[in-house]
Order: C-alpha cells, then sequence, then structure tokens
C-alpha cells in the first residue's frame, strides 16, 4: 500500500556499513571489528510509493545512483549506553528502508566521507514502521529487493555481522540516540554497482523491497 503522506522527520539517520560478509566482499570492502557508520540528512526522507528523484548533480561524471534493500530500526525512546542485553527495549519499531547512494559522491566526490552520496534529498524511502512489540526476532528475516520485478538481492537478516542489539549497544554507548531516531543496519550483497555491467537506477524503474512481516516498500525512479 502506498502513503501519499509526507513521513515525519526523524531528528538523525544512523547508517551501517558493510553489515553483510558478502557485500563488503562484492564493493572490495574489509569486514571491520566495529560498525562503519555514517549518517543521512533526515530531509532525505519519503514514503512508500512516492518517487525517488535523480538529480542532475549525479549524472557526472557518470550514472552512479544505487538501491540498497535495508532493515530500518526506529528508536521508541532516547537511549544511552545501552548494553546488548537490554538494548532491544529501546526499539520502537522496525520499517523497510532503501539506502539510495550516489556511489560517485560516496567514494570520491566528498574527501572519502560517505554523507553526500547518500543524503540527496529523496535518497530515504522508508515504510510505514511496525511496532517492535509485533516483531519476534530481528535477526530472523527474509529481506528481498527487486528493480523492475527481477529480484537482486534476497537474503536474511541472521547474515548481519553485527545484529541489532549490538549496534545498538555500540551506537548508544557515550552518545544519546533520541527517540525518532532511524539506524539502516546495511545491506546484503546484490547491488547495482557490483554487477557485471553495474546496473544503476534510471529513469522509469521502480523499487520493491520487501522485509517477512514489515511489508514492502515501493518507489518509482524519476530523473530531475
Amino acid at each position: 500500500m502506498s502513503s501519499n503522506h509526507n513521513p515525519a522527520i526523524p531528528p538523525a539517520i544512523l547508517a551501517i556499513g558493510r553489515n553483510y560478509a558478502e557485500h563488503a566482499a562484492e564493493m572490495k570492502g574489509e569486514v571491520s571489528e566495529k560498525p562503519v557508520l555514517f549518517m543521512k540528512n533526515p530531509a532525505s526522507v519519503i514514503a512508500n510509493g512516492q518517487p525517488i528523484i535523480i538529480p542532475h548533480i549525479c549524472d557526472h561524471p557518470q550514472e552512479q545512483v544505487d538501491f540498497e534493500g535495508e532493515l530500518a530500526v526506529i528508536i521508541g525512546r532516547d537511549c544511552r549506553d545501552a548494553g546488548e542485553e537490554r538494548a532491544l527495549e529501546f526499539v520502537g519499531g522496525y520499517a523497510v528502508a532503501n539506502d539510495v547512494s550516489a556511489r560517485w559522491w560516496q567514494k570520491s566526490g566528498s574527501g572519502g566521507q560517505f554523507v553526500r552520496g547518500k543524503s540527496f534529498d529523496t535518497f530515504c524511502p522508508l515504510n510505514d514502521p511496525v511496532p517492535a512489540t509485533r516483531i519476534r526476532d530481528p535477526q530472523s528475516l527474509r529481506i528481498v529487493t527487486k528493480l523492475n520485478g527481477e529480484v537482486m538481492q534476497d537474503a536474511n537478516t541472521s547474515q548481519m555481522i553485527f545484529p541489532v542489539k549490538k549496534l545498538l549497544a555500540e551506537l548508544s554507548c557515550g552518545m544519546t540516540l533520541l527517540a525518532g531516531t532511524v539506524i539502516l543496519t546495511g545491506t546484503p550483497a546484490g547491488v547495482g554497482a557490483a554487477r557485471t555491467p553495474p546496473r544503476f537506477l534510471r529513469d522509469g524503474d521502480v523499487v520493491e523491497i520487501t522485509i517477512d512481516q514489515l511489508g514492502t516498500l515501493r518507489n518509482p525512479v524519476r530523473h530531475q
């Protein structure tokens, strides 16, 4: 089901890179001993059904806008120094997310920092969250990404290197995660940049990401 409303802007979006070993390998990145953390502009959030807009700034030096299906965690109340044993108590809900990424800007256009390439307007589609009380185990959810009906990613959250409770314990150590903060937990293998040839998003495409118990996030793609 599509949402026509404008979603609430979260206080922060924290995102994790290389949290699935096969994705780290396909992107030629090493698995880190600590979570790879970056942030996205909260203004990049759009709802289910709203279009991903590829801005002209992402046309050069080549097409580059990619999809990344992910499990999103929404913090339910302010969280600081939550140990792993209590971490899930701070989760208010879970949602389906697309960490849309402009690869040149991510890797080359911002001095080695991910934020710019991840933060263009419309680059964080999210569906309506499901209350955490309805999800028995966030580490047993199948995640499937389709592009124009073709399966591109098919994995399970059990494959995460850092599970949700570990991420919350790490991120909240000495740092307050405000209620409403969105945490993107990483994407599995199968992204467009790693394909031969690469398959980036284009005008007219439709991206659908489905996660068990959380529904389907569907967004058309438009070029600005």
